[in-house]
């Protein structure tokens, strides 16, 4: 006959006040075990570990150059230590050749309030920015999410979803502006924040919309952000539009906009399913926010791209990729152009668990 653990705890403790047991001290082994055993059934709180492995193959045609890179080999850590509160920690090994702290938050939740989120963490704003490398839909990320909107900081946030027909979801924190390195002996009397609403629409549409308020040095910087996508029958179509404006007029508004469509058509040997992907985005002249007395110069000249691919899925979408991209840049005359920044062939292999 097979007992429960809690049967067999109850059973081992019933015999420890018998006076024909003469060896107790087994029996309270076996019952320990046993509860135990029967608290790890009912509550979990191991930590779970994954990561992003991402190596690629670039080739410039204009250059007649290669280079092999590994772009990104994070590495997390997440969990609960109580059922009302988790946390996540993550590190990549090498980003862009550099190692980086990029996730270290505990969030508190309950079921009728807001999750509440301390640490450092990427802020609620975009749709492009937000998302994690084995996300991503081709091998180099949009302007919006490289150069404009992307922003990781620390701070609290706070999010909540209501369901229903149509579900919304609201998320919004305040930062500190330092950035990911600079916290110990960072004070600011200006909280930068950010917020965004995530509005499930019917007919497969989804509606985003962000803003945010940073100050990377000692200019005061507002992005808007809107977004829309329709995902359906393999199809997945999005677009979004960033305005990023710098305070006293330090440098012009930046304007940027991404756009694309990817259609997935099944397959049934070697690869679960072939991709075909293809993307409109540009931006206009940009600061980083970042010049000595607040005299903001030109990071990244404004350019247009045209990329087209194809991924191969191995196993679930997003999970093991062969990412195949060609992108066509376009610049105005006279443009300084960053030596990473042209035409290029792009291969690339990734890897999530």
């Amino acid at each position: 006959m097979h007992l429960s653990p809690l049967h067999a705890a109850g059973a081992a403790l019933s015999h420890i006040g018998r006076p024909l047991v003469r060896r107790p001290l087994p029996v309270l082994l076996l019952a320990f075990a046993a509860l135990r055993l029967a608290a790890q059934q009912t509550e979990s709180y191991a930590p779970q570990f994954g990561g992003t492995l991402r190596a690629k193959y670039e080739y410039q045609p204009e250059m007649g150059a290669g280079r092999f890179e590994v772009r990104n080999a994070r590495i997390n850590a997440r969990g609960q230590v109580h059922r009302s509160l988790s946390y996540k920690a993550e590190i990549d090994l090498s980003d862009e050749g550099q190692i980086k702290m990029l996730d270290a938050y505990v969030a508190f939740h309950l079921d009728s309030l807001p999750q509440f989120t301390i640490g450092q963490m990427r802020v609620p704003f975009t749709i492009d920015a937000h998302r994690s490398p084995h996300q991503q839909y081709f091998a180099n990320r949009s302007f919006i999410a490289k150069q404009v909107g992307n922003v990781r900081d620390v701070g609290a946030t706070l999010s909540y979803r209501f369901g229903g027909r149509l579900p919304l979801t609201l998320a919004g924190g305040v930062f500190n502006g330092s950035g990911l390195t600079n916290q110990k002996d960072y004070w600011t009397r200006s909280i930068n924040y950010s917020a965004k609403a995530e509005w499930q629409l019917p007919a497969h549409f989804a509606l985003t919309l962000s803003t945010q308020k940073a100050r990377p040095e000692v200019v005061d910087i507002y992005m808007y952000d809107v977004g829309l996508h329709w995902h359906a029958c393999g199809w997945h179509v999005e677009a979004e539009y960033l305005r990023k404006h710098y305070k006293h007029d330090a440098f012009k508004p930046v304007n940027a906009f991404d756009g694309f469509v990817a259609y997935d058509l099944p397959l049934r040997k070697v690869f679960s399913k072939m991709t075909f992907l293809g993307r409109f985005d540009c931006m206009s002249d940009h600061s980083d926010g970042k010049g000595a007395d607040g005299r903001l110069s030109l990071t990244d000249a404004a350019r247009k791209r045209l990329t087209g691919g194809i991924t191969l899925s191995l196993a679930k979408a997003f999970v093991a990729d062969i990412r195949l991209n060609y992108e066509k840049y376009f610049y105005d005359k006279g443009a300084h152009i960053k030596i990473s920044e042209h035409d290029k062939i792009v291969v690339e292999l990734m890897a999530h668990f």
